[in-house]
């Protein structure tokens, strides 16, 4: 075939300009897929980083939680603790209680031997 310059083509130049055309599609298509990856890449980006930040608050929100059970056994503890305590303290109160009625009971019978033996004399 023979172009407008008639120079020798060995494609049909109506071919040749599909050809073209097909090329400089496929670099547009081409362009558009760089694009595309590079949009996915970057929301693939982000996408991790917030799946590292939800994981962070997360692995708060785990920690805080076994905080407070552990806070919440420390409180169970001492509240055990001081219920013993005020077991002991109030078995204590009762022998002391015990130990003053004897003791008034001992001071009554000595008043009273007293007084026997003052109008005795």
């Amino acid at each position: 075939h023979f172009d407008e310059l008639n120079k020798l083509r060995v494609l049909d130049p109506e071919v040749a300009q599909q050809t073209a055309q097909l090329r400089e599609e496929c670099r547009a298509f081409l362009d558009k897929i760089v694009e595309f990856q590079k949009i996915v890449g970057s929301l693939i980006e982000l996408v991790d980083q917030l799946a590292k930040a939800a994981e962070s608050e997360k692995m708060k929100a785990i920690g805080a939680r076994n905080l407070l059970k552990s806070i919440a056994k420390q409180r169970e503890a001492q509240e055990q603790q001081l219920q013993a305590l005020i077991a002991d303290k109030k078995m204590q109160l009762e022998r002391y209680r015990i130990e003053y009625e004897t003791l008034c009971k001992i001071e009554a019978d000595q008043n009273e031997f007293i007084d026997q033996f003052i109008f005795q004399k």
